[in-house]
Order: structure tokens, then sequence, then C-alpha cells
């Protein structure tokens, strides 16, 4: 049985694959922050009414609002559904020995958030609905403040928090399904599993056209609306029935193909036409944020629980295990990116949207992004110092000692 490895050099597999990501997503973050950023500064101008007649603008069966968690969402769950998927089969996680300590990290990273705020509404008497909102990792904005201030640091690095936002993703996707779904309708469900396998059957048909997946993507996104479950699980259960594997006479597979297209609409479309309808947090009146359990809860459960369950769970296990770190990286670096994973923004303002209403559905949009710009921030100055000594180091210097 090989030993367990932790953070090994991702240039063995799929090295080119995980910079792609990189760069794709570091632009999408980007822009999905500046979207935030005139959400902010709308709701909070005189035109606060316009932000929310287009909030509330319908357009077909949905309102603006709803298009942009119900739809523009799934093609960013699709996405990360084909990730996962690749990364699964062909990927960092395919290798048991490889994936166990960031699959592990994830799960601790999840958990310990979910915990905190747990912890602190039972002893404030706040609600516990939220207690998800704190557990997951934005993936486009974490890789984007780990391209800006760590260009000199261990690719490892970049691999492992791709890895941990992509099983991250997995979690609170199974989280969003078993907890936040609404009454269930059956006949809808039925047919929204009906057109998952008809999408099945066409990939293994090995079908390519377009004009064929289209109504059966479409129907099964809509009857998966109208069972209750939350729309985005549509986008992951079709990312998840997509090949990865190509055939001999494939120069890619269709998963591979598919990324390719759709990444840049995912990252720099629906991403950010989600944040730009998601952000918009009026700031009057704030100072009884500073005690409400669900501000609290949520900026604990990001900037402090998430670096003590995927530090905490990556450190324990290698300590039980005896794995073995690779020696470009020290667990310094390591804290500093369990630190960035307490940037929840996109998935966290989506569980805030599905756990509360009214005045606090305000203070925990609120808590999401203070936490993730103090994560960001803490997180900025850690790996900047740790880029820092990385970049004063020579090929010559041997393993790192810190």
């Amino acid at each position: 049985m090989p030993r367990l490895r932790f953070l090994p050099d991702p240039t063995r597999l799929e090295g080119t694959f995980v910079a792609e990501y990189l760069r794709r997503e570091t632009v999408g973050g980007a822009i999905a922050l500046l979207a935030a950023a005139v959400a902010v500064l709308w709701a909070n101008s005189p035109a606060v009414d316009s932000y929310e007649a287009l909030a509330h603008f319908e357009i077909g069966p949905l309102d603006v609002e709803h298009w942009a968690a119900d739809g523009a969402l799934t093609l960013f769950f699709f996405v990360a559904g084909l990730e996962l998927k690749r990364e699964f089969l062909v990927g960092s996680l395919s290798k048991p020995s490889d994936a166990v300590v960031p699959v592990v990290a994830a799960a601790c990273g999840v958990a310990v958030p979910a915990v905190i705020y747990a912890v602190v509404n039972l002893l404030g008497g706040g609600p516990l609905k939220g207690w998800a909102i704190p557990s997951a990792t934005d993936i486009a904005f974490a890789l984007a403040v780990l391209a800006v201030v760590g260009s000199a640091l261990p690719a490892q690095l970049r691999a492992f928090l791709l890895t941990l936002a992509v099983v991250d993703d997995l979690i609170v996707i199974v989280i969003i399904a078993a907890f936040y779904s609404t009454e269930l309708h059956w006949g809808s469900l039925a047919v929204a599993v009906l057109c998952c396998a008809a999408y099945a059957a066409l990939q293994h048909l090995r079908v390519d056209r377009l004009v064929v997946y289209l109504p059966v993507v479409v129907a099964a996104w809509w009857f998966t609306h109208e069972s209750g479950i939350h729309a985005t699980i549509a986008g992951v259960a079709l990312g998840l029935l997509t090949r990865v594997r190509q055939d001999p006479d494939e120069d890619r597979s269709p998963a591979e193909v598919l990324e390719h297209r759709l990444v840049p609409i995912s990252a720099g479309v629906a991403v950010p036409f989600f944040a730009l309808m998601s952000a918009g947090v009026v700031f009057g009146g704030t100072g009884g944020l500073l005690t409400d359990p669900v501000v609290i809860g949520v900026v604990l459960g990001l900037v402090i629980g998430k670096p003590l369950g995927v530090f905490g769970g990556s450190w324990l296990l290698c300590r039980l295990t005896r794995a073995e770190i690779d020696p470009d990286v020290h667990w310094k670096d390591v804290f500093g990116v369990a630190v960035l994973a307490g940037v929840g923004f996109t998935v966290s303002l989506l569980v805030s949207e599905l756990s509360f209403e009214g005045a606090e559905l305000e203070a925990a949009k609120t808590a999401v992004l203070l936490a993730s710009l103090i994560a960001a921030l803490l997180a900025a100055a850690l790996l900047g110092r740790r880029n820092r000594l990385h970049r004063g180091r020579s090929p010559q210097t041997g393993p790192y000692a810190g």
C-alpha cells in the first residue's frame, strides 16, 4: 500500500490543467468582486429603489433575483460538477493516498464552522437554520487572492486549495440538497430524474449535438426547481453525468470541452450576476449587528472555524498517519491557505438566502461579506510574508525548514 502523501507536486499529474483553472478563476474572482462592490454601493445609494425594482422584475416564470440564484448559479454548479468528476476520476482526487488529507481537511473545514455557528446561536438565542452559511469556501475569490499575493508560493498550495474547494463544494451541495430543500413534489422530481437519465444515455451513446441536449438540460433544471429541490442541484447532477474520459478518436473528453467553453461564462457572467443581485446589503443601523448571534456565528465560523478545521484536520491526520508533507512546503504555508478558505462569498450568500428572510437575511449577508473580507485580508498578510520568504530561496537551499 503506497504511503500517504500530503501536498504532492501537481506537475506530475494535471499540472497544466490546475494552472489553467487558476488563471480563469482569478479573472472571475475579480469580476465578481467588482459586481459585489457595485451591488453594495447601489443598495446604499439614493437609487436603491431601482436596485429593488431590477431584483423583482419578472422575466418569464421567475424574477431577476431568482434567475440569478436558481438560473445563473446552476451554470456555476454544473461547472463544479464537471470539475468534481474530473478530479475524482483523473485528477488530484483519483489517487486515495494523495487525496485523503485534503478531503479530511475539507470535511473538517465544513464541520467546525457549522459547530461554532450552532454554539453561538444556542447560547445567544439565535436561529440555528443558518448553520451551513460559514461552511463554504469561494474558490474564485480564494484563488484570486492567492494569485495576487502568492506568485512565489509552491504550486502544491494552489493544488491543495483547489482540491479543498472542490471537496468543500461537494459537501455543501449535499447539505443544500438534504437540509435546504422545500416540500418535495414527487411528480416533478421523477421527471427531473428521467431527464438526467436521458442526459446520461446521450453521453453513453456519444451524442454531441447541442440541439439534442438543450431541451433535456432545460427540462432537468426546470423540473428540479419545481420539485422543491434547489435548482442548482440539477447543474451538479448533470455535471457528474458528463463523460470525463476521452475515447481513442477524441482530442478531449466532453467534460474538458464543456469546461473550456463554459468556465468563462460561469466565472465572467453567471457568478458576477449572482453577486450583483445578492450582495446588495443595506448598511443602515448596523449597530445592532455587533450583538446579533447570526452575525457573530457567521463571522467566527468563517474567520476562526475555517482555519481551525482545515489546518487542524490536515495537521492531525498527518500526525496520526505519519503522512509526509512535501519538503518545499512548510506548515505555516498551509495555515495561510487555511485562513484563505474562510473567504465564503458565493455559496455562503446562496445558503443565506435559503436560510433566512427579511432582517435576518440582511444580517447574514452582511456577516458573509464582512467575514470574507477579514479572511481575505488576513490570508493576504500571512501568505504575502510567506511569498517573500519563498522568493528569497534558491533551488540549492534544499528542503524547507521554515
